[in-house]
């Protein structure tokens, strides 16, 4: 890390209105690092870097989609636990802009089935390699192992914090679609709607 960064010592208002030292510290930067993401790594590349106007909801699903073949239009709404008619309208968007492709399914021709495009996974692809170029500066100033601590101390103070609440009636995106095998938010929060679910032709 560079000599010029100093720690913050500065106490500020706890709960009860004391002075509550690291616990001001720790919503201080959690709210600053949660700003930087959005700021950065979301509203800042759907914003500046697309040739389209997306919102984060119609992102989410064109993630979905690009992560999983032949995604039923039924399926895809229980995952994302919105209602049909949501899902329709963000659906007609991302197929208005060539996104994804709605096809009737030749097993059953009630079913129909998503996939996106190619300019749709190229999309997405950007938005991942966007976040590590932003990212990666900032991970090799902290090196290998001050990163997986800092990993492993965010992920104790989640799962801490989750433990306390009750599973969610809607599925989990808390993760935003970097989901891992045997997610222990998962377990804690029920289904992911963003894991993937089936494959996807590179």
């Amino acid at each position: 890390m560079p000599a010029a960064h100093e720690r913050s010592t500065t106490s500020g208002p706890g709960v009860d209105g004391s002075m509550g030292g690291e616990f001001f510290r720790f919503l201080r930067y959690g709210h600053i690092l949660s700003s930087l993401l959005r700021e950065f790594l979301e509203a800042g590349f759907l914003e500046r870097a697309l040739d389209h106007k997306l919102t984060r909801s119609q992102f989410c699903f064109l993630k979905l989609i690009a992560g999983n073949s032949e995604l039923q239009v039924g399926e895809l709404a229980r995952c994302l636990g919105v209602s049909p008619a949501a899902s329709s309208k963000n659906l007609d968007r991302l197929e208005e802009l060539g996104l994804v492709v709605r096809e009737m399914s030749p097993e059953d021709r009630r079913a129909i089935l998503l996939s996106a495009s190619r300019e749709g996974i190229r999309l997405v692809r950007e938005y991942e390699d966007m976040k590590k170029a932003q990212l990666a500066p900032v991970m090799a100033e902290l090196g290998r192992e001050k990163t997986t601590e800092l990993c492993d101390l965010l992920e104790d103070v989640c799962l801490a914090w989750l433990e306390r609440h009750p599973e969610r009636e809607t599925p989990c995106m808390r993760c935003a679609g970097y989901y891992r095998p045997n997610c222990s938010v998962e377990k804690l929060q029920g289904e992911c709607a963003l894991k993937p679910r089936r494959g996807v032709e590179a």
